[in-house]
């Protein structure tokens, strides 16, 4: 056992979440592991019955930054993996992180390359995937993990970093990772924030977890609801000026696309 716990964030009833519970227990590496949810029903209880899983409710403010937020405290530190209840992880992939850690003076986070999952189906690659991945190619390179200049060039054009694949290290980082302002943006504001610290930023280019695309995900409704077009402009704001910031939020938004069923 290690000081790295699985949070997963539970909504609800999501006809996933064992497969999700699964694939954390499958890890090569064990882990400690809790559920957190907002939403507290007979469904989850048995879940964390079945498989001997701690069980909080976050009884304050609901919503994904804030149990996210919970999620995060509950832990009570060391390494964090916010494990999102419709999404799977290789078995490799905690063993990887904590090898990724030890070989870095002050990491930050650990994040890995990922696959979709569409239908049942696997997918490895489409246009979002290859984007993504050709935005990271310079995290591969060692000298430039540590680099604030590089990861923020990153970020000025978009978030490739696929926020449930992100292993915390919680002592180089503030206590609430995530503000409660966005709806669709909200990692990419936390990794905005995290960019401008010192440290590293450990990119690993395995596809160690699926992330599910569904219809009912949080991700399509806010697509759905036009909402995350107005959020991505005030991220490009963060890092463009006006003009600038416009302009490639035009163009990026035309990946909205590739979250949709």
């Amino acid at each position: 056992m290690n000081k790295h716990t699985f949070v997963i964030c539970a909504y609800k009833e999501s006809p996933y979440l064992e497969d999700c519970i699964r694939s954390l227990r499958a890890q090569t590496v064990k882990s400690r592991m809790i559920i957190v949810t907002s939403t507290p029903n007979e469904f989850i209880q048995s879940m964390a019955r079945k498989y001997q899983i701690p069980y909080y409710v976050n009884e304050g403010e609901g919503g994904i930054t804030q149990d996210w937020n919970f999620g995060y405290a509950k832990a009570g530190g060391g390494y964090i993996t916010i494990a999102h209840q419709d999404d799977v992880y290789e078995k490799t992939y905690l063993a990887r992180a904590l090898k990724a850690f030890s070989s870095a003076k002050e990491p930050l986070i650990y994040f890995c390359n990922y696959y979709e999952i569409r239908n049942g189906e696997k997918v490895f690659k489409n246009r979002l995937l290859r984007v993504k991945r050709l935005m990271l190619l310079p995290l591969r390179i060692p000298c430039f993990r540590h680099s604030i200049w590089v990861r923020r060039r990153i970020l000025s054009f978009g978030t490739p970093i696929c926020c449930p694949s992100v292993c915390y290290v919680s002592g180089n980082l503030p206590k609430v990772i995530f503000q409660n302002h966005y709806r669709a943006c909200e990692d990419w504001e936390a990794w905005e924030a995290i960019s401008k610290r010192k440290g590293d930023f450990l990119y690993d280019p395995e596809p160690l977890m699926g992330h599910r695309i569904h219809a009912d995900s949080e991700t399509s409704s806010a697509i759905g609801a036009h909402k995350r077009t107005d959020e991505e402009y005030e991220m490009f704001r963060k890092f463009w000026p006006e003009w600038a910031a416009r302009l490639i939020g035009s163009v990026y938004a035309t990946g909205q696309n590739s979250n949709q069923v």
